[in-house]
């Protein structure tokens, strides 16, 4: 059951379905996949594929517009410190989104008999659908983003519903929690509408003509403050408990046979705060829309909240409307007796995201290292389950001392059987290491792992200190470092620290929770990118037993030696390596100077471009059908993929402004500009009207339309834009100033993918990683050197780098390969290369720049370079630096 030899690593890389992870042999692929998965799944991956490689063809104006700003431009955010960032969402929450609108959009699903239409085991009937209204569940591992999906829907839902007079689709939404914790997690996103503007999920105004950013109007009602003050626009975030009204809620007048019909028989319950009857918050809108996270609890039609959504449906319908959507997002979305959820249009299980480091890997001890654990005959809880308990102590600590050196704190979970051995276990860890003495977080569960809303004045206050501590335990100011609980938390306690799991109970089918649920409290990450993360998880025979039933679902468990005296399971950790007494750091270092920029960009008018000076070969201008004019396909100039589908209307107009409005757009992102839209718009307005095909040409014709949707017309409209405004504005000083040094020894420690490395002994770093086996082989090389005092890898977190021109015409930023230290009065900088590409010969230009700009400004040390191409350094096999400095020291 591994996956596929070809799936990519890359969690952004989209996915071919024929590729795609699935329960058996992978002989039996072509055979069996389609029956071996959720029922929907297969077939609807293969129809959305061909959906996403049209450009979106038989979908809305609207929810093109959205699919092409979330997932085909370019989004860049910024950082706190250096350049911004390129945002991207992850295929998973890309394959969720386009899967809602196809089936919404291109298929007009409306029910369960449309669903129906894509089963592919042949075993799917009717009654396996409780609902009778229109119902999606999107499968996604923990970590992997479900919040993010739920924010893309609600603002897809409202803008096709806004723009478009015929959506039946709805502005206003409930969303619902699965318990106190996840909505505070969830209002922490939506407060204030935070994640649909952090994230870019919404567009810019102007994009595609519309006013985004202005239009989209919501208001968040939390919990028990939900108030109707407007017929939409409304966010309604509620704990799953209160999902029901209460009988002592008087109906309203017009509810016409209300309890029969609408309230029915009414579940109630003790909570701490009151109930929210949504009855009477569809008494007063029309549309509403469904989003619940962590939605395997509302799966039982027997269940009150299942009959909540129920009569809201019910209500709507006799008001003439109907419930829009309901949207459940889930990692687990299975059944008690484990059958999956046959409403599930996507999935991305949780190999997937192990193996594309969306979440940690979990890690188990070794047989000889279980070999030396066992349960001592004691009734001692706590003298029962040392060995465990000891062992997970040794492996925190291990974790905690690495990941402290980044600033991170390492969390501790111990799963116990009941209150009074969760208690006992508390005062164990705090009695016996004195690390611990007060850092212990006891969590007091119900059976089935939730937190509960008693109704006691108590335990309200209990319940609130608990989510004040959920919420900062990950944090260097909480005092915690050990969360101990009954069984565990099914869901809300995120908790991305957690680097150690220790089970001491005995796991059973009874209890409905599935392994995925118990690790899937230590699943998410610590630190973003790409970087390999990894939860130990230890403990009884029986609870190894129910973790490692995991490996069904294709999860390779790995397994390490643990316990004193064996290497911490961490990501590499890159730092100054004090901790080498035969290393002096003083003689080590490497000082290099900061000078001020000598390439910048000076913002000038865009007013100021003249498109009569403007060279290109001109585009010629062709005639097409009536029908190739109705639709007209824009192409990424660099990929061929397509980036734009517009379809004319009914009556044949063409709207040139939005193509215009496309052409700034891509010019102002590449070059990161961020004003100037209405100047530039009527430049490239005029260049097309003018100049583009070398005559004047109609805008408002279809034929100019679709002449403009053509790659070269794109590329040429583009490109001519990109190098008019480099010419205009890209600026080079004559000269440079020191503004600040670097040294080596002052660098944060930061971490690594898990990949080879150098211990070296010439370095100031503990570790030498490469970009490629070459980069190692001369970092080994270095070391052997005689003549070299000291050398180090330019890692980008010691934030050397050059600006310079690429070929582009653009400002970008190089970083050397690496800083060699010959004597205190000469330093080296080395770049290394496998195969050249057209930005070396403008990277060594501007390195040689910046040597004698140093060299000029000071004089008691001096710089220099090299270019070392892999090449000529395996041909020549240079013995010491002196002799490769002879050898390669001009460049080519």
């Amino acid at each position: 059951m591994a996956l596929h030899p070809d799936f990519p690593g890359s969690p952004h890389a989209i996915l071919d379905p024929a590729i795609r992870w699935f329960p058996a042999d992978e002989a039996l692929r072509e055979t069996s996949m389609d029956k071996l998965m959720p029922p929907l799944v297969s077939q609807l991956r293969r129809k959305v594929r061909v959906f996403r490689e049209s450009g979106y063809v038989g979908t809305t104006r609207t929810s093109q517009s959205l699919l092409r700003w979330w997932f085909q431009e370019p989004h860049l955010q910024p950082q706190v410190e250096g350049t911004p960032v390129e945002f991207q969402y992850f295929f998973a929450q890309r394959e969720a989104l386009e899967t809602i609108i196809y089936l919404y959009d291109v298929v007009g699903v409306k029910d369960k008999f449309d669903l129906m239409r894509f089963d592919s085991s042949g075993s799917v009937s009717a009654s396996l659908f409780d609902e009778s209204w229109r119902r999606f569940v999107v499968k996604m591992a923990t970590g992997s983003g479900k919040t993010k999906v739920m924010s893309l829907a609600l603002a897809w839902s409202f803008f096709r519903k806004l723009y478009e007079a015929d959506s039946a689709l709805a502005r206003n939404f409930l969303v619902i929690a699965p318990n106190i914790i996840v909505l505070d997690r969830i209002y922490k996103d939506f407060q204030g509408l935070r994640i649909f503007f952090d994230d870019p999920v919404i567009p810019d105004n102007g994009f595609d003509g519309q006013n985004w950013r202005d239009d989209f109007q919501l208001t968040l009602h939390l919990q028990d403050e939900v108030r109707v003050t407007h017929r939409s626009g409304n966010i309604f975030l509620t704990n799953i408990h209160r999902v029901y009204a209460g009988e002592d809620i008087p109906p309203s007048p017009d509810d016409g046979n209300t309890m029969d019909y609408f309230l029915g028989k009414r579940p109630t319950g003790a909570t701490t705060d009151s109930k929210v009857d949504l009855g009477m918050i569809v008494r007063d809108i029309d549309e509403l829309m469904i989003l619940n996270d962590e939605a395997h609890h509302i799966h039982d039609a027997r269940l009150a909240w299942f009959q909540s959504i129920q009569d809201i449906h019910h209500r709507l319908l006799q008001k003439g409307g109907s419930l829009s959507l309901q949207l459940d997002v889930t990692a687990t979305p299975k059944h008690n007796n484990g059958a999956i959820f046959v409403q599930t249009v996507a999935d991305y299980p949780l190999v997937e995201a192990i193996w594309q480091n969306v979440v940690k890997h979990p890690v188990l001890p070794d047989a000889a290292s279980r070999a030396k654990l066992c349960e001592r005959q004691s009734s001692k809880y706590t003298e029962k389950y040392a060995d465990y308990i000891d062992l997970g102590v040794i492996e925190w600590r291990k974790a905690y001392d690495e990941h402290q050196k980044l600033g991170k704190k390492a969390i501790l979970f111990v799963m116990t059987d009941d209150t009074k051995n969760c208690d006992d276990v508390a005062a164990y860890l705090e009695g016996r290491y004195p690390e611990l003495k007060g850092a212990v977080l006891v969590i007091h569960t119900k059976n089935n792992g939730e937190i509960s809303e008693a109704a006691t004045g108590k335990a309200k206050e209990e319940l609130e200190r608990l989510r004040k501590q959920a919420n900062e335990i990950d944090t260097l100011a909480s005092p915690y470092k050990v969360i101990v609980s009954v069984l565990m938390l099914k869901e809300g306690w995120d908790v991305r620290n957690v680097t150690t799991i220790v089970g001491l109970r005995a796991y059973s089918a009874k209890s409905n929770i599935l392994p995925e649920q118990t690790l899937g409290r230590g699943l998410r990450k610590m630190y973003p990118g790409g970087v390999e993360e990894y939860v130990s998880v230890i403990g009884t025979d029986a609870f190894m037993e129910f973790v490692e039933s995991i490996q069904a679902e294709g999860v390779v468990l790995e397994r390490k030696a643990m316990g004193a005296g064996t290497q911490p399971k961490t990501p590499l950790v890159i730092e100054i390596d004090y901790a080498n007494k035969q290393k002096n750091i003083d003689t080590l270092d490497i000082e290099i100077p900061v000078l001020s920029p000598r390439i910048y960009r000076e913002y000038k008018h865009l007013s100021d471009l003249d498109i009569r000076t403007m060279t290109f070969q001109p585009v010629v201008y062709q005639q097409f059908s009536e029908e190739e004019q109705r639709e007209i396909v824009f192409k990424d100039i660099t990929t061929g993929e397509i980036t734009h589908t517009t379809i004319l209307d009914s009556a044949g107009m063409a709207d040139y402004r939005s193509v215009i409005g496309y052409f700034t757009q891509a010019v102002m992102k590449e070059l990161r500009l961020i004003s100037g839209y209405d100047a530039l718009y009527g430049k490239i307005k005029a260049f097309v009207r003018e100049a583009l095909f070398a005559q004047m040409v109609d805008l408002e014709s279809p034929n100019t339309l679709r002449n403009l949707s053509e790659l070269a017309a794109t590329k040429t409209v583009i490109e001519v834009f990109k190098k008019a405004i480099n010419a205009l504005t890209v600026q080079t000083k004559g000269d440079a100033e020191i503004r600040d040094t670097i040294k080596l020894r002052q660098t944060r420690p930061f971490i690594v993918k898990d990949q080879g490395y150098l211990m070296p002994k010439k370095s100031v770093f503990n570790r030498v990683i490469g970009d490629s086996h070459f980069e190692l082989e001369f970092a080994s090389f270095l070391e052997s050197c005689n003549d070299v005092v000291s050398f180090a890898k330019n890692y980008l977190a010691v934030h050397f780098k050059l600006d310079y021109v690429n070929v582009g015409g653009d400002i970008a930023h190089y970083y050397p390969d690496f800083l060699v230290k010959l004597s205190d009065s000469r330093i080296v900088v080395v770049e290394t290369k496998g195969q050249e590409d057209l930005d070396v010969p403008l990277k060594m230009r501007r390195l040689r720049q910046w040597c004698e700009d140093i060299n000029t400004i000071q004089a008691d040390i001096n710089y220099d370079f090299v270019y070392v191409d892999e090449v000529g350094f395996k041909q020549y096999a240079p013995k010491t630096f002196g002799d490769l400095f002879a050898g390669f020291r001009e460049y080519k």
